[in-house]
């Protein structure tokens, strides 16, 4: 295979998602994110989105996008990998940017390395930090790596586009700006394109949660030192007084005290809430990575050397056991008497 031409590829371009023909919330921070890489290499940000008809498209650049590629067909109403992969790569040989970035979803996990192998680039997935190399302008992918003990750095000098997914509510979204212009192109292409065996059937929500983690504004999450099962229902009472999603450690998991879709951390999921209340848990580099942008964290732990006080902006040295009951009794006084 000959060499590309490098130097043909510009500009950066994330790879939007929708819902029901409304933008998601997790384009917005990929946006924040893409934006950043953009002004460091001096160009155009550029979004793309797949979809039949799609609500909200000028949002995306009001959020820091400066072109908009809407590819609009029936057929990508909902997610499919192979209708999906051929459309992202026909956008990606016709506009030629030179990295491409999108989230660590259910999407981009399962599109993102299809598209790597078509265009014959590489892909670096999950990753914490994206920079970009001051000397080379070479994008610069951070992602742990040895079970999340070591964070390793990989750069693609020699295709392109350079390629990496984030994990949704990493970074945070930029505040829509109305005074932002910039275009919005629809591409529609050959529905040949569109052919695929693959059927899309029903969109099937969680329903093992009462509140949501990814979407919450409060989560109580619980770690081994809630001892157990029995334990960790102090964490889910605290989360119902309050309204929040329930969060938990990888090894509260696997113990059974609660299920996978709880679960916050490499591993798991990362989330950004207003409040993240953690109860007996020590804040091992795995589960801070998927909660450390949380806007204010709250620690309850009994070792005043625990790892999780380092990121706290509030933390009470003490029993879980102790501490918590009398939140809790605290809260139903104010709740009875408001």
């Amino acid at each position: 295979m000959s060499a590309i031409d490098i130097s043909s590829y510009k500009g950066v371009l994330v790879l939007g998602e929708q819902r029901e023909g409304k933008v998601r919330s997790v384009t917005f921070e990929l946006l924040t994110r893409g934006r950043a890489l953009a002004d460091a290499l001096g160009c155009q940000l550029s979004c793309v989105l797949l979809g039949d008809q799609i609500a909200n498209l000028e949002e995306v650049i009001h959020r820091g996008a400066d072109k908009v590629f809407f590819v609009q067909n029936p057929a990508l109403k909902n997610f499919l990998p192979r209708p999906y992969r051929n459309a992202i790569c026909q956008v990606i040989n016709e506009e030629k940017p030179e990295i491409v970035v999108a989230a660590a979803t259910t999407t981009g996990r399962t599109v993102m390395p299809l598209v790597a192998a078509q265009i014959n680039t590489g892909l670096t997935a999950d990753c914490t930090e994206l920079t970009i190399d001051p000397e080379t302008r070479l994008l610069l992918q951070t992602r742990p790596a040895i079970g999340g003990n070591i964070m390793a750095t990989i750069k693609t000098p020699n295709h392109r586009p350079q390629m990496a997914t984030v994990r949704p509510k990493s970074a945070k979204p930029a505040p829509a700006d109305p005074s932002r212009t910039g275009e919005i192109i629809i591409k529609e292409y050959d529905g040949a394109l569109f052919i695929t065996p693959e059927k899309f059937l029903e969109y099937i929500k969680d329903t093992t949660q009462e509140v949501s983690i990814e979407d919450a504004d409060i989560i109580v999450s619980g770690g081994k030192g809630m001892k157990s099962a029995e334990g960790f229902k102090l964490v889910e009472e605290l989360a119902r007084l309050l309204g929040a999603g329930v969060g938990a450690t990888r090894d509260v998991v696997e113990l059974g005290w609660t299920t996978y879709p709880h679960q916050i951390g490499l591993s798991g999921k990362t989330v950004s809430p207003k409040l993240y209340i953690a109860l007996g848990l020590s804040g091992k580099i795995q589960h801070m990575a998927g909660m450390q942008t949380s806007d204010i964290i709250v620690a309850v732990n009994k070792d005043p050397e625990a790892q999780i006080f380092k990121v706290a902006d509030f933390g009470i040295v003490g029993d879980v056991f102790e501490v918590v009951p009398m939140l809790i009794e605290a809260i139903k006084k104010i709740k009875a008497t408001a």
